[in-house]
């Protein structure tokens, strides 16, 4: 009984009631607070974020690790608390999150910690937002699921997402995912503008509204158009520098931009780009997908008029500052090419200038980092 309701205060979002409950109807859990979760039939994919949603109502989730063994979808997941642990057990073993699959069975692991070394879509820590990214692990996560598609598919009956309601706020505090919105600061306020924040972070997502804040013009917030993408832009922008300063980029406790009241004072700096047509990712079919790269002095460049040549390509980037070591046309597509700058900061600066550089004709160059080297 004291389980039960337990777990009735919990999903309530009282989790208050639930720990008196537990220390007063001598519920007390002596197992670990680590979870494990095996998925049965995964008829759709099961993505980090939607452990993560799921669990995070029954409290406060710390780690996340996904992996395949034995021919099946398995994760372990750390809660701050074993109570939570226990009640999130009891609440969801059995439980199918798709109506008749992605069957959950779970039990407490042997584990008392879990050790997350990269930040991704394979494992997380939510504590630290400092982890990299890591390596080799893109081609397994785009194989999980899809980086930016819908994380919960429109399926008949719905996800358990849908059914418990998190506790109020919960996915608005700082660092932790479901977030859209991005916290930029230490940025360069001589040199920044909401263009070109738009244009670098649209390299990895599409970006709504920007925000330059009006008395610290150091600090930004960059709304994306998913959570995916914005965890993305932090992977690949957090610590990069951009004019002369090394950026820092993290969630942000704000879920949308407010665009600015009429007669408000605001000089420009806040802009809301959502029906760009500079979005890249717009088409869900779009090779864009599969070419997203770290900053690096390398760009690939594409859509290049038949008239414009190697020495006007130069000169342009010479003329925004950039230093040119090396260029080359493709060979089977003189449409593209690469062109490598002095450095990952040139050529961070490169692309804000001269994406969708107009060539006249309604010809305009497209700009984007390249993993080749020349």
């Amino acid at each position: 009984q004291a389980a039960l309701h337990g777990v009735n205060a919990v999903q309530h979002g009282n989790l208050g009631i639930a720990s008196a409950l537990a220390a007063e109807g001598g519920v007390v859990p002596s197992h670990s607070s680590v979870l494990r979760i095996i998925v049965e039939n995964v008829f759709y994919p099961v993505t980090l974020d939607i452990l993560y949603q799921i669990f995070s109502k029954y409290g406060f989730v710390v780690k996340i690790v996904m992996f395949h063994k034995n021919n099946a979808f398995q994760a372990l997941l750390q809660y701050a608390d074993a109570v939570n642990a226990y009640y999130a057990k009891m609440s969801l073993d059995g439980h199918s999150i798709y109506t008749g699959c992605c069957t959950l069975r779970i039990d407490f692991s042997k584990l008392t910690n879990l050790t997350v070394k990269y930040n991704n879509d394979k494992s997380r820590d939510f504590t630290r937002i400092d982890l990299p990214f890591g390596d080799g692990q893109r081609a397994v996560e785009t194989s999980l699921s899809t980086p930016f598609g819908p994380s919960v598919p429109p399926v008949p009956g719905g996800p358990l997402t849908v059914t418990t309601s998190a506790a109020p706020g919960h996915m608005a505090v700082p660092g932790i995912p479901g977030n859209s919105v991005l916290l930029v600061s230490n940025l360069n306020p001589e040199a920044i503008t909401p263009y070109g924040l738009f244009i670098l972070f649209g390299v990895y997502g599409d970006v709504h509204r920007v925000k330059i804040m009006f008395k610290k013009r150091g600090i930004a917030l960059v709304q994306m158009a998913d959570a995916n993408q914005a965890q993305l832009a932090i992977n690949y922008l957090n610590g990069q520098r951009l004019y002369g300063r090394v950026m820092h980029a993290t969630l942000s406790k704000y879920q949308t931009i407010q665009l600015p009241r009429e007669g408000q004072e605001d000089k420009g700096l806040t802009k809301d780009y959502s029906d760009s047509p500079l979005h890249r990712f717009k088409n869900p079919c779009s090779k864009n997908f599969q070419n997203i790269f770290p900053p690096s002095a390398t760009l690939h460049l594409s859509n290049i008029p038949p008239s414009v040549t190697v020495d006007d390509l130069k000169n342009l980037f010479t003329s925004k500052g950039s230093t040119v070591k090396g260029f080359k046309f493709f060979q089977k597509d003189c449409k593209m090419a690469l062109i490598q700058l002095g450095s990952v900061e040139e050529a961070v600066h490169a692309l804000i200038e001269l994406h969708n550089h107009d060539f006249g004709e309604n010809q305009h160059l497209r700009v984007s980092f390249s993993k080749s080297s020349i």
